[in-house]
């Protein structure tokens, strides 16, 4: 008797082998920190590019002590948003919802 689809089970196996890749690096977190010019802009850029999402308490002109890690984070397709005294940093696949500002 046969059913009425076909299934591979190989590649439903490989499929599932293939999922299991991915969330190994699913060890995502919120970073929190401060943004005041004694942080190395390429540090802050490695927590983004491991996919965390940075939460920087602003201390001083946001404009100056963002001007090299927001290029970095936008030619990646990151999001930076201030908010408040805050600058919310995220990586490419992380959106922030400001509809309710």
């Amino acid at each position: 008797m046969t059913s009425g689809f076909d299934l591979d089970l190989q590649t439903v196996e490989q499929e599932i082998a293939d999922g299991d890749d991915d969330t190994e690096g699913t060890d995502r977190r919120i970073v929190l920190g401060e943004l005041d010019g004694t942080t190395d802009e390429r540090e802050w850029f490695e927590v983004i590019d491991r996919g965390n999402v940075l939460v920087l308490a602003v201390e001083g002109d946001l404009p100056e002590l963002a001007a090299d890690l927001a290029p970095r984070v936008k030619e990646r397709g990151g999001s930076l948003i201030h908010f408040r005294k805050f600058l919310i940093v995220t990586p490419n696949d992380v959106s922030v919802d400001t509809d309710r500002l």
